[in-house]
């Protein structure tokens, strides 16, 4: 196939709260030297195709420090229910960008290849209007368990369903492949403008997973897949984790001369 021109403007948005039911401020917490909001900047921005990143915060603690180490960032209103209400309010302010990709400010060792994977379809395929990921499950407890969301699509690569069950049901003990849903996003700006408005329905509801208000409105959601394992740091267990993952990387790389971030998705 051969690919499009990339739009001119493609916009990073990084939400970034201070308040987190189980782990306050997570997004100031030391790893290594640096801000776990640091991290996360510093490899977003290391995308190909993301012409400028954005922290969204409404706290001005996060805003300090994303200043503090050069990063550009918006104040947001304090009321906003997810991260994707809040990349759609810096959204709104630039009106430039073609595309939107919002990357969860609580993952320090996202892979910018893993960003630039999500984007190609929504920069090849105008029709598509919302773009994820997922990645094959290879340890077995996940697919039980219900914090891990499982993703299945079609044979174009559109989402079918997203959900914190076992999908889809192995009935006689066939062998499947499952996969992992990533909760990385990429959006044509006018669809993420109206999704903070679209009707929230039954199955958003009882699953808890706000991507599903697109499939019960009808839209499609094109799912690259990825062999970018997810570390999101929700508890101080998990920022403990990623701390020695860190330290697993600049030894690696101090002793081999591997790129950082090469390195880095491959450990995750």
């Amino acid at each position: 196939m051969v690919r499009s021109r990339v739009p001119p403007r493609i916009l990073g948005v990084i939400p970034a709260r201070y308040a987190s039911s189980r782990f306050p401020g997570k997004a100031l917490a030391r790893i290594d030297s640096r801000t776990m909001l640091e991290h996360v900047y510093e490899r977003v921005a290391m995308s190909r195709y993301l012409t400028q990143v954005i922290i969204a915060t409404d706290d001005e603690r996060i805003e300090a420090e994303a200043r503090r180490f050069g990063a550009r960032v918006q104040m947001t209103r304090d009321d906003h229910e997810s991260g994707t209400d809040r990349a759609a309010e810096v959204a709104s302010a630039h009106p430039e960008a073609e595309l939107i990709v919002n990357v969860q400010g609580d993952e320090p060792l996202i892979d910018p290849a893993a960003i630039d994977a999500a984007v190609l379809p929504l920069v090849d395929e105008p029709a598509i209007q919302m773009g994820t990921l997922k990645k094959r499950i290879e340890n077995a407890r996940e697919i039980s368990d219900p914090n891990v969301v499982k993703v299945v699509t079609d044979r174009f690569g559109n989402a079918i369903y997203f959900s914190r069950s076992t999908v889809p049901y192995p009935r006689d003990g066939a062998g499947l492949t499952h996969y992992k849903h990533i909760g990385l996003y990429v959006y044509r700006r006018a669809f993420l403008l109206r999704y903070p408005e679209l009707p929230v329905g039954p199955l958003e509801r009882a699953e808890r997973l706000e991507q599903l208000r697109a499939l019960e409105n009808g839209f499609r959601i094109r799912v690259v897949e990825t062999d970018y394992e997810s570390l999101g740091v929700d508890t101080p267990d998990d920022l403990e984790r990623v701390n020695l993952l860190i330290g697993h990387m600049k030894a690696a790389t101090r002793s081999s001369g591997t790129d950082l971030v090469e390195e880095g998705a491959r450990v995750a």
